[in-house]
């Protein structure tokens, strides 16, 4: 099934209707990166960091943009820990797979749009 197919209603709402899941949102392992201070987020405290690509965050104004972050911050049933570095920059511990987190996330655009 494609991503259209699984979330039509934030699909309506993009401009572009061929989008992968790599555009619009992109989580990856928190790894210890000597060579890097790019991140702020303890390898110990999070083990993702999800990064939420410009055609979601414009789907919100600022309001529904910080709903949307203390909504996933307070699902202690899927992030045992939440960070908001910035408004589209996350830092989280969860013992979902990658997957289940894009799922988990683009259900909650695909409710608050």
């Amino acid at each position: 099934m494609n991503l259209s197919d699984k979330y039509p209603k934030l699909f309506e709402k993009l401009e572009d209707k061929e989008l992968e899941l790599r555009h619009l949102l992109s989580i990856d392992e928190n790894e210890l990166d000597y060579d890097s201070e790019e991140f702020e987020f303890d390898v110990e405290e999070y083990n993702y960091i999800i990064y939420l690509a410009e055609p979601i965050t414009k789907l919100f104004d600022e309001a529904r943009l910080h709903k949307f972050i203390q909504d996933l911050g307070d699902d202690k049933a899927v992030f045992e820990d939440f960070f908001a570095s910035e408004e589209d920059l996350y830092g989280v511990k969860s013992a979902l797979s990658k997957e289940e987190i894009a799922d988990v996330i683009l259900r909650r655009v695909e409710e608050m749009v």
